[in-house]
């Protein structure tokens, strides 16, 4: 048998790793790319300075951070405005269970079959696994943080 070097090891070994997400890939399940990011000290995050991303829609969002913390749970937080009458995506579920905090509007959140009227100040939790939208129905933009916690794989 041929001997590798650790090089050719360290291709081979990163190849393994990925193996899970290119299977879940060719069974038609959405993988998002997870950072390896450490999140073992603490930060401070300015509005001004967090990526933008903007939707054909309208709407508008702002990553704040994603990694692993110490304790193993990958997180993930942004913060989006949404236009009135819009929805962010269509209704969905995955793998990671997610805390929404509303700041400012009113959204209607339909999750796991619960629906209704969630004003600022309001929090919502969906479990993972479990489908769910929302959309605004204010007059005015609504601004929310999601806060995401686990493994960020779509499912059918």
């Amino acid at each position: 048998m041929p001997t590798i070097n650790r090089r050719e090891f360290s291709v081979a070994l990163a190849a393994l790793a990925a193996l899970p997400a290119a299977s879940a890939q060719a069974k038609g399940v959405a993988v998002a790319e997870e950072s390896t990011q450490q999140l073992s000290h603490s930060q401070l995050f300015q509005f001004e300075a967090l990526p933008v991303h903007t939707a054909a829609n309208g709407t508008v969002s702002r990553s704040v951070l994603r990694g692993t913390l110490p304790t193993g749970e990958y997180v993930e937080v942004h913060e989006t405005t949404l236009p009135p009458g819009k929805m962010p995506h269509p209704p969905h579920r995955h793998t990671h269970s997610e805390f929404l905090l509303i700041r400012e509007g009113t959204l209607e959140v339909d999750s796991g079959g619960k629906r209704g009227a969630v004003h600022a100040g309001g929090v919502v939790f969906t479990a993972s696994g479990v489908l769910h939208s929302l959309k605004n129905i204010g007059q005015t933009p609504a601004n929310y943080f999601v806060v995401a916690v686990g493994v960020q794989r779509m499912l059918p």
